[in-house]
């Protein structure tokens, strides 16, 4: 029998019991509805509404039901519906009716709410992490690549020259946005809801602070209708990971195009890279690829939960089910590619030679001959309309500025003198030397302070870490 049945005359339907069982998925739940139930069992004895031996019965039973469903043995029912039932109709076998005592005070409304912020924020410190993980791989291969130029893209056209440092840093800034975001999101979802019940609260004389104490969470919900209905930190996660997935996938897109032959800027490890199964030259930036296409299975789950929770009225709805899959799958999908892009970015080679090449014969140093008429008196817009038809004609004859004799430069003006020699790709790097520019002094500035940055990043992380008692609490 259901333990809701008592007041059905009738089995459910079979189809209907497969339809609404979220067993399948919500299982992953364990350990948090486990540790919520002993914090809430210990409460009840703390308060007197049930006694020390009962709550000592009752913790022992889902300690035990813990080891069994670690080590595989744990008989999941689909009749049962979700992890809260199954674990009690199995609290009731182990324990005997004082099983039932448990449920006092609470409802599965309040209790799936508290697994699944607890699972989320768990979910935040393990991305963090991996975030600052990649962070680190990031700014070795900026330390590595403190003289390596490249040419910086506008429009995926050449541009100017830049550090190679200095565009790995630019993803670290992104990713360091996206760490914001989930810190954020990590606040807001601190609050702890049981005790809320079904959505009105409970008469009987519970310590919802003690629970959260218990649990490690900052504070309890202040309202017992919201505590239920709230979804908002499901959504901030996926909101969040939907961010961090779009700079991922800028990334992995630079990643497939630079290893391409028409780039090849980048080699690709082979443990990162795949073949073809019909041309045996090939090899495939398929864990790029993936990681692209993998966003957009993120962004689904972002519209899919705004789209369950926008009509929803107060307070608990079966709809809220929809919730789980969305955010499990968006974890785990967020939490694959950033350890999978770390490792391919660690293990790959950068052809330094390749790089410098393009820099050098895509003109990329024109900037720099307008801004040398400037300093000599030229406005600007016609220092460009001089460079502009200086490129013209290198395109025409096939050389570069660096070929150009000096009798060539004052074809197109007479400011050029001697000194237009000393632009090279070398010194419009050194030149950009405004805060968060290029040359090699700020891009070094910003590496310190980025590992300073990191630093600070791995403390949160072991803070927040043991702050969530996912075992099994204690008073």
């Amino acid at each position: 029998m259901k333990l809701w049945g008592g007041r059905f005359a009738k089995n459910t339907d079979s189809l209907v019991e497969q339809f609404t069982a979220s067993i399948s998925f919500d299982k992953s739940l364990y350990r948090q509805d486990i540790s919520g139930s002993i914090a809430h069992c210990r409460m009840l004895a703390k308060q007197g509404i049930i006694s020390d031996s009962e709550a000592e019965t009752i913790v022992a039973g889902l300690q035990e039901i813990l080891r069994e469903i670690e080590r595989g043995e744990f008989p999941f029912s689909v009749q049962l519906e979700d992890i809260h039932m199954n674990v009690e109709s199995r609290l009731k076998e182990k324990v005997g009716e004082v099983a039932g005592k448990l449920h006092t005070a609470r409802s599965r409304n309040d209790q799936v709410a508290l697994d699944l912020r607890m699972f989320t924020l768990e979910a935040i410190v393990q991305t963090v992490g991996n975030i600052v993980r990649l962070q680190r791989v990031l700014a070795s291969l900026a330390e590595r690549h403190l003289e390596t130029i490249v040419p910086g893209y506008t429009h995926l056209q050449r541009a100017q020259p830049v550090l190679l440092a200095h565009h790995f840093l630019a993803y670290v800034e992104m990713l360091r946005r996206d760490i914001g975001r989930f810190q954020d999101a990590y606040e807001r979802c601190d609050e702890m809801p049981l005790g809320a019940a079904a959505l009105a609260g409970t008469p009987y004389d519970i310590d919802r602070d003690a629970v959260a104490q218990y649990l490690g969470f900052s504070r309890v919900c202040r309202n017992s209708i919201d505590a239920v209905a709230d979804r908002d930190f499901v959504v901030e996660y996926i909101s969040a990971s939907a961010t961090t997935m779009m700079h991922l996938s800028r990334l992995a897109e630079e990643v497939v195009l630079w290893s391409s032959s028409e780039f090849g800027y980048l080699e690709l490890d082979d443990a990162y890279s795949t073949g073809s199964s019909i041309m045996p030259q090939k090899k495939n930036p398929d864990v790029a690829e993936l990681v692209r296409a993998k966003t957009g299975r993120v962004y689904g789950h972002l519209v899919a939960m705004l789209t369950v929770l926008k009509g929803l009225p107060l307070a608990y709805n079966k709809d809220l089910q929809e919730d789980k899959e969305a955010l499990f799958d968006t974890v785990d999908t967020l939490q694959s590619c950033l350890q999978v892009l770390a490792g391919l970015l660690a293990s790959s080679k950068v052809n330094e030679g390749r790089m410098r090449e393009a820099a050098e014969q895509s003109l990329s140093i024109a900037t720099d001959l307008a801004d040398f008429l400037v300093l000599r008196g030229l406005p600007f817009r016609q220092a460009h309309e001089v460079v502009g038809r200086l490129v013209g004609y290198c395109l025409e004859n096939g050389k570069t500025f660096n070929s150009l004799t000096l009798a060539e430069y004052q074809r197109f003006s007479p400011l050029f003198d001697s000194a237009v020699h000393a632009i090279t790709v070398e010194n419009s790097v050194r030149s950009r030397s405004s805060r968060g520019g290029t040359a090699p002094h700020q891009v070094k500035e910003a590496l310190d302070e980025v590992r300073s940055h990191l630093d600070t990043e791995e403390k949160w992380i072991t803070a927040k870490s043991g702050k969530q008692a996912l075992g099994l609490p204690t008073p």
